[in-house]
């Protein structure tokens, strides 16, 4: 295979990928967005039991605009699934919170997302799932912004 045909497929694949997973509705009662930053929020508070999160990571971690990230937080503070705030440590950083009650609505809702990744590793097994998340750490560890 020519080099200039495997980067056609690569960027092919990439944006194929990017649909399918953006067209797939992955929960019933939130957005994509609002399921992304749950999603983030959820693993930090699995981490220190707090799910205190920076604004600025979000936006860094999704690759969202800004303005975007706003808005859904907002959207997710009016649900009662986010509690915003300044940083007690650092007034010019804005922080989110789960709010505790709401975390088992949250995690039913994100069961949702699980099942899609089930059915993924079902369809391209274990061990390319494996390699997959493998090649999606070794790009991300490489600071490419894609």
């Amino acid at each position: 295979m020519q080099d200039e045909e495997l980067e056609e497929r690569l960027l092919g694949a990439w944006i194929g990928i990017q649909g399918m997973l953006k067209s797939s509705r992955i929960t019933e009662k939130l957005t994509y967005n609002e399921a992304i930053i749950m999603k983030l929020v959820y693993d930090q508070y699995k981490k220190d039991g707090a799910g205190c999160t920076a604004v600025s990571r979000i936006v860094a971690e999704t690759h969202m605009l800004k303005s975007l990230v706003n808005r859904t937080i907002t959207s997710l503070c009016s649900q009662g699934y986010l509690r915003r705030e300044r940083d007690s440590r650092d007034a010019r950083r804005l922080v989110v919170y789960p709010i505790a009650d709401r975390l088992p609505d949250f995690l039913s809702v994100h069961e949702q997302s699980l099942e899609l990744a089930r059915t993924i590793i079902g369809l391209i097994g274990w061990e390319d799932a494996q390699r997959f998340i493998g090649m999606y750490e070794k790009l991300s560890s490489s600071g490419m912004q894609l």
